[in-house]
């Protein structure tokens, strides 16, 4: 099944492609999720009429993407919790944890950008990466701290 992709997708490509994807994938998730859409001669006219808006669109996002990264680069962000035996947390810091703490220093990032392999289970310092373009990282510095 020949399907154009409405968005981007990790896995296949970017918006406005034409990819091949297996029937099931293409009518059990791609469609459904209006992430793609056919590709039948009516929407692969449309779609060359729509590359000029998907092009300013990506742009667009790639600038604002530029700015988040701006404001993440270089920023430390101190979370605290309580201590048990050998530095280890009770509970872990997990990606909303993390979100959270980036709200307070006014920079708003979906938890599912952020690069974390496992949940943070002891204390001291982490450098995080956030993809929050695919073209764009940005780093920072995660205190993990005792609360006192």
């Amino acid at each position: 099944m020949e399907v154009i992709l409405r968005e981007d997708v990790s896995s296949l490509g970017k918006a406005g492609e034409v990819v091949k994807v297996r029937d099931g994938y293409g009518r059990n998730f791609l469609l459904p999720q209006n992430k793609a859409i056919v590709a039948d001669s009516s929407n692969l006219k449309r779609l060359e009429a729509q590359k000029k808006m998907i092009e300013t669109r990506r742009a667009k996002s790639k600038v604002e993407a530029e700015k988040i990264a701006g404001r993440l680069n270089g920023i430390e962000v101190t979370i605290a919790r309580k201590v048990g035996a050998q530095d280890r947390l009770f509970g872990a810091v997990t990606k909303g944890d993390i979100v959270q703490a980036l709200q307070k220093q006014g920079v708003q990032i979906d938890k599912h950008l952020i690069e974390l392999e496992s949940a943070i289970k002891t204390i001291g310092v982490f450098d995080l990466a956030v993809s929050v373009h695919p073209e764009i990282k940005a780093n920072f510095k995660l205190w993990v701290v005792r609360e006192e």
